[in-house]
């Protein structure tokens, strides 16, 4: 077995640890259903509640924010070991927390000075979309075309909402539609 390189990042909520794994293949996106035999064990003893599969991360959920200072090494050592064995998870696509609560914080930061930022320029900024934790926008009016769009686009709108969502995987722009 191939040591997985991964490193822990802070959750949306202190319960959950997300395990960034930047170049190992991982199963789709979605709930875990079934895991290798270690990572499994943890779910069956109550170590941890819930395991989600993100583009290019995998989410684990223990019952209280506390207990991650008592079982963070053998989690980590149990999602290495199963991040190396990507055949034997099975996972169940769904509609995620995370993917509502962006799409409510984008509209919110839309509606709010992010929005009337790009409007007092003669632009838009409109949700297409929102799945496993990647926003796809569509850049209107004004902004469609123009060369300050990209760093609008990251430095208000994606640095906003990286404040707000710590469970944002990407932004992306859609092409202008015709």
């Amino acid at each position: 077995m191939t040591a997985v390189a991964l490193h822990p990042e802070a959750g949306t909520v202190p319960e959950e640890v997300r395990w960034v794994v930047p170049e190992a293949p991982l199963p789709p996106p979605g709930t875990a259903v079934a895991l290798p035999q270690e990572l499994a064990a943890l779910l069956v003893d109550g170590t941890l509640t819930e395991v989600r599969v993100l583009p290019g991360c995998v989410v684990t959920r223990a019952p209280a924010a506390a207990d991650w200072s008592r079982c963070g090494t053998q989690v980590r050592r149990a999602v290495a070991a199963a991040v190396a064995e990507p055949g034997r998870w099975r996972t169940e696509a769904g509609d995620h927390p995370d993917d509502r609560e962006l799409a409510a914080a984008v509209r919110r930061l839309l509606a709010g000075d992010v929005g009337d930022y790009v409007r007092s320029h003669g632009g838009a900024i409109e949700l297409v979309g929102v799945r496993h934790g990647v926003v796809t926008v569509q850049m209107r009016g004004a902004c469609q075309g123009c060369p300050a769009s990209e760093l609008t686009l990251r430095a208000r709108f994606e640095r906003r909402l990286r404040e707000e969502c710590p469970a944002l995987v990407d932004v992306r722009a859609a092409g202008p539609r015709r």
